[in-house]
């Protein structure tokens, strides 16, 4: 990615897009980490203290106070830019989801964050700031004390052995078929929780997989043997069952290893 900030910050002026008394902006997601591409487009997320508030910008909806967030669209050097605004309160709100207290409190479960509100805090590690560094540092600091390490930890691990048992009941019963698509969803959640446990997170982001899994490199799984079960190497469409069988082991093993 081009590293200067100017290259980011230049374009969001000339259209308007930095309001007065902005707390921070920075780029997220593909761009951020150089895995983009000529077709991909450029996300920025712009936090602010005030509601910024136009007839041009979208709103989506977040379980936050207020409960949305504005975003705008522009395409520049034939990519299309979004930004996304939020207000500081609510990605402390998003936070404080994912406090100690809550974690010990026992809510940990699919509902806990929502998809934007995890890649909002997902993005805050990998992050590419544009402006507001200290405001970054800071809250990436509160993200790394936080329990949302744990929290996805956890939640990848139930889903991954919910997955395996669902793939163990298939397999007695011979349904091959079901059972096989059981154990890929067990491995994939198995090694989003390997990931997690790294500090990679964004498993709604299945396509950056393979790219997560290179990023840190976790010891527990090489990303050759990682790859021979994402593309299936080795499965037998008339005998699937010693397939499943591996994977399934491999999940197991996976869970042991994972340090919530």
């Amino acid at each position: 990615m081009d590293e200067s900030v100017a290259h980011w910050l230049t374009p969001l002026q000339e259209c308007g897009l930095v309001p007065e008394g902005v707390v921070a902006a920075f780029v997220v997601g593909s761009a951020a980490r150089g895995w983009h591409n000529a077709r991909s487009d450029f996300d920025i997320h712009v936090v602010t203290r005030t509601e910024r508030v136009s007839a041009t910008s979208r709103t989506s909806t977040v379980p936050l106070d207020p409960p949305y967030v504005r975003s705008e669209v522009f395409h520049r050097k034939d990519r299309r830019w979004e930004v996304t605004y939020w207000l500081e309160r609510q990605i402390g709100q998003a936070l404080a989801k994912v406090s100690w207290e809550a974690y010990e409190g026992g809510r940990v479960t699919e509902e806990a964050l929502t998809r934007r509100e995890e890649l909002l805090l997902a993005h805050l590690g990998t992050c590419f700031p544009v402006l507001g560094q200290d405001w970054i540092t800071r809250t990436r600091a509160r993200l790394v004390d936080s329990a949302f390490r744990s929290f996805v930890v956890v939640r990848s691990l139930g889903a991954a052995d919910d997955a395996v048992e669902d793939a163990l009941g298939q397999m007695e019963a011979g349904d091959l078929e079901s059972a096989t698509i059981s154990a890929r969803m067990a491995f994939g959640h198995a090694i989003d929780a390997l990931l997690e446990a790294e500090g990679e997170y964004g498993s709604h982001l299945l396509k950056w997989r393979p790219n997560r899994f290179r990023a840190c490199a976790p010891r527990a799984l090489s990303f050759d043997e990682y790859w021979k079960i994402e593309t299936m190497q080795g499965h037998d469409p008339v005998d699937p069952r010693p397939w499943i069988k591996n994977v399934l082991t491999i999940c197991q093993d996976i869970a042991m290893r994972v340090e919530v």
